[in-house]
């Protein structure tokens, strides 16, 4: 590797160089990084920390760079964990990697005045140094003006402009990154350790460069004033949570028939072609059936995640994190706890390390410790399955439908009951005064297809990675459970019915589900059930694939109906129906609170640098679980 000096400053050639993305959150680092790199993109975590960053590939036909995305930094002066991280990268600190050659600093055009502080401290690390301009055209619809050739010779150092998520101005960035070594530097580096002295240098660059501040977004102070509302904010709020649970239901129904058809299909063709009856089995029961209990809810996940996406690239969820702030404060915490939260709705573990982004450690212990509470997109399906069977389709309440209400309804009682376990530990054992809450407004804008594609593809890949190895193998053991010990002997003589249920009631997945009885007996659950809530100790989908299981194993030929009609075999309650309205209630009780996976443990464990507080949650919430279930139960017996 070669090298060559400018200004003093030993660099290196473009061939094997390293340079880092930094910018402030919502600068639109991540467009420019995803526009820079297109797929040769690589997410990892730093050695030793659960801290994310992203590498990718800038090349054309005779250079390579290796570009790095660092976390979101208001500045080079740590506060979060985050930020920690870093500075600890750009100063080669971090095990498995290297200080990066040059700094890629994305500024926001419509907060220059705040992002030049960050500017300042990246040249005073002495190393080569551009300015990605992003967010132009927001600037000039809201009547500001900067010219970036003004601020490249303010500055001494290149400024391109680009306009990431649509592209524009990408092309010339990658040229200029892909040369960086011949960017010229300043003469005079700008005084970043002296805040007085640096506002006045920002003063005189704003002032150089004849800036002109952005008015406020177009349209958006009628409606902030709304969205920010203390009363009709939060009334707004409900509004776009039920027709959000609503859509889910209603737009993705005919879809979710399609894949049913599928695989029920898929799983005839197995069942029909292979001559082996126990090969036949694990193929069309097993594997195929197994996986396509899970997968016949894609359709209802990737809407989940779309409007999520659709929410967040329009600019509101970052306004109901604004509005959630006061309701937060009920709990001691702020609005990054209702980032980390939100999060948390995909799945808790990306929820869990969004916490790296609080300053307080007792904060991200309190919001690490409630995470698993909000509704996460593995608590879907089985939402989905038993709200089904409890709330006909034909129920309404005025416009909206009685099973998208029902569905609000649990997501609202995780998210309130998140809060509630924050309010608690911040009460009793995690005790301290808060910090100020601070968070850049977006602007309104609609998200590009590209752009939304790419977010929603994100966490859907995850579910199928989930499907296609955590899912997967619980479903081929507990297939195995609920087929052997295999007595051929008993069933030679009964019909494919008759055996098919004979050898479930004997299996090794029915002596467990019996073993726990006592435990469950109290809400109404039988041991097919148990069977269900103990494999979902691996992933809480495997509860949906269970039943599907079972059924199909006690009625082969008709296995749909068979959870409608199910019955009890032994026991006091012998011949009546399994999933009574109680029951079910008891059930979606039970998951709404129920810590019941094994990733989220684990991310737990690693966030917290210790088994203490995992246990803590675990133990506490199923515990929780098993009493909100038997009061819901009893609630429902006396009402029905």
């Amino acid at each position: 590797m070669s090298h060559s000096h400018d200004g003093g400053r030993s660099t290196t050639t473009a061939t094997g160089a390293v340079l880092a993305l930094v910018g402030a959150p919502n600068a639109g680092k991540s467009s420019v990084f995803n526009r820079l790199t297109g797929l040769r993109v690589r997410t990892a975590n730093y050695p030793g920390v659960t801290v994310t960053h992203s590498t990718g590939v800038v090349s054309d036909s005779h250079r390579s760079i290796q570009l790095v995305d660092l976390p979101g930094t208001y500045g080079l002066t740590p506060v979060s964990p985050d930020e920690h991280v870093v500075l600890d990268h750009l100063e080669g600190r971090l095990p498995g990697t290297r200080a990066p050659d040059a700094l890629l600093v994305v500024v926001d055009a419509t907060t220059l005045r705040r992002s030049l502080s960050l500017v300042a401290q990246a040249l005073a690390t002495d190393r080569p140094c551009a300015v990605v301009l992003t967010m132009t055209d927001e600037l000039d619809v809201r009547g500001g003006r900067l010219d970036a050739h003004s601020l490249s010779q303010a500055l001494g150092i290149p400024v391109y402009p680009v306009v990431g998520h649509r592209g524009r101005g990408v092309p010339a960035l990658r040229e200029g990154l892909l040369d960086w070594p011949s960017w010229q530097a300043p003469v005079l580096l700008p005084p970043a350790d002296d805040r007085a002295q640096l506002d006045g240098w920002i003063l005189s660059v704003l002032d150089r460069v004849a800036y002109r501040p952005a008015g406020p977004p177009t349209g958006s102070r009628s409606l902030d004033s709304v969205l920010l509302h203390p009363v009709w904010g939060l009334v707004t709020f409900a509004v776009v949570m039920a027709a959000f649970f609503q859509a889910i239901f209603t737009l993705a129904a005919p879809l979710q028939g399609y894949v049913e058809s599928f695989f029920g299909w898929l799983g005839g063709i197995a069942a029909a072609d292979i001559g082996n009856p126990l090969l036949a089995d694990l193929v069309s029961t097993g594997l195929i059936g197994g996986i396509g209990g899970v997968l016949v809810f894609l359709p209802q996940i990737i809407l989940l995640f779309t409007l999520l996406s659709l929410l967040e690239g329009v600019g509101y969820l970052a306004r109901a994190a604004v509005l959630m702030d006061r309701v937060m404060a009920i709990s001691g915490l702020d609005g990054r706890a209702f980032v980390s939260m939100l999060s948390s709705i995909a799945c808790a573990v990306p929820g869990i390390m969004s916490t790296r982004t609080m300053p307080s450690s007792r904060d991200r212990i309190a919001t690490m410790l409630a995470a698993p509470l909000m509704p996460c997109s593995a608590r879907l399906p089985v939402y989905l399955l038993l709200t089904g069977m409890l709330v006909p389709t034909t129920a309404r309440w005025g416009p909206f439908g009685m099973q998208g209400l029902a569905l609000f309804a649990l997501y609202l009682a995780g998210g309130i009951s998140a809060m509630i376990a924050a309010s608690v530990l911040r009460a009793t054992v995690l005790r301290r005064g808060g910090l100020p809450f601070y968070l850049e407004l977006p602007p309104f804008r609609m998200p590009t297809l590209r752009t939304l594609a790419q977010t929603v593809w994100s966490p859907v890949r995850m579910f199928l990675r989930k499907v296609g190895t955590i899912i997967l193998v619980a479903n081929l053991v507990l297939w195995a459970l609920l087929t052997f010990p295999s007595r051929t002997a008993e069933t030679a003589q009964m019909s494919p019915a008759e055996a098919s249920s004979y050898t479930l009631d004997h299996s090794f997945a029915a002596s467990i589900g019996h073993a726990v009885e006592p435990v469950f007996e109290p809400l109404g659950f039988d041991w097919r059930i148990n069977i269900g809530l103990v494999s979902a100790m691996a992933a809480r989908e495997v509860f949906v694939s269970t039943l599907g299981q079972v059924a199909a194993a006690q009625d082969p030929e008709n296995p749909k109906d068979v959870l409608r009609t199910m019955t009890f075999t032994d026991g006091a309650h012998v011949g009546e129906r399994v999933f009574t309205a109680p029951t079910i209630v008891a059930l979606l009780v039970y998951f709404v609170f129920a810590m019941q996976c094994i990733s989220t443990l684990a991310v737990m464990r690693r966030e917290s640098n210790s088994w203490r507080w995992p246990a803590f949650s675990f133990v506490s919430l199923t515990l929780l679980a098993w009493a909100a279930a038997w009061v819901a139960r009893a609630v429902a017996l006396a009402v029905t």
